[in-house]
């Protein structure tokens, strides 16, 4: 068990997180500024950390009002978005708000989950998809909410935080082959998450 896995102590009762909610909210929407990149017209990359971790188990637990039966399944949820030193873990959203054309589009993404990547330097860090649950249907369709792990060895680890170079996150699938260079400021937040 890694170090930044959150436990049920670490969690607040319900009663205290309502009166900082407020507040809290306005702490991870800082945060998330610099872990946030969009790559191409539809997908967004959340990349998640402990305190983003921490907020959505909160959210949950407050919006779904479930008590302490809801709290081991968020845990179970969200403990393995927590990057654990080694990797960076985003949570990627194919955001298109018209129903018709957003089932239109994701209908062509089967296998998306399977095509992102990082690359800086002469590393190209290949996205591997949380295992939880198949994120692209039976019939090909892909899911528009994506888990995905870049793992990343001491080496790659220790020039990603060297700020040389462009850093460039993309997606290569055949029907969404799209780039965008990290900005520094973005790359500086996301080294935080390596050891």
């Amino acid at each position: 068990m890694h170090p930044n896995i959150i436990t049920r102590n670490d969690l607040m009762p319900m009663a205290d997180y309502e009166q900082v909610r407020k507040t809290k909210r306005i702490e991870i929407t800082q945060i998330k500024k610099n872990r946030r990149m969009e790559v191409g017209p539809f997908a967004t990359f959340y990349f998640e950390n402990r305190a983003t971790m921490w907020h959505q188990i909160h959210e949950m637990l407050y919006i779904e009002k479930g008590g302490e039966e809801q709290i081991a399944d968020e845990l179970a949820a969200y403990n393995p978005l927590i990057p654990n030193g080694h990797e960076l873990v985003a949570t990627v959203m194919i955001e298109i708000d018209d129903e018709r054309r957003r089932r239109t589009v994701l209908g062509r993404l089967g296998g998306f989950e399977e095509t992102m990547f990082i690359r800086f330097g002469d590393c190209n860090i290949l996205g591997m998809p949380e295992d939880d649950v198949d994120r692209t249907s039976a019939d090909g369709k892909a899911s528009s909410v994506q888990f995905v792990h870049f793992p990343f060895t001491d080496a790659q680890a220790a020039a990603f935080k060297s700020g040389e170079g462009q850093t460039v996150l993309g997606v290569g699938h055949r029907n969404y082959a799209h780039m965008a260079v990290l900005p520094e400021t973005v790359r500086n937040a996301l080294s935080e998450d390596l050891d």
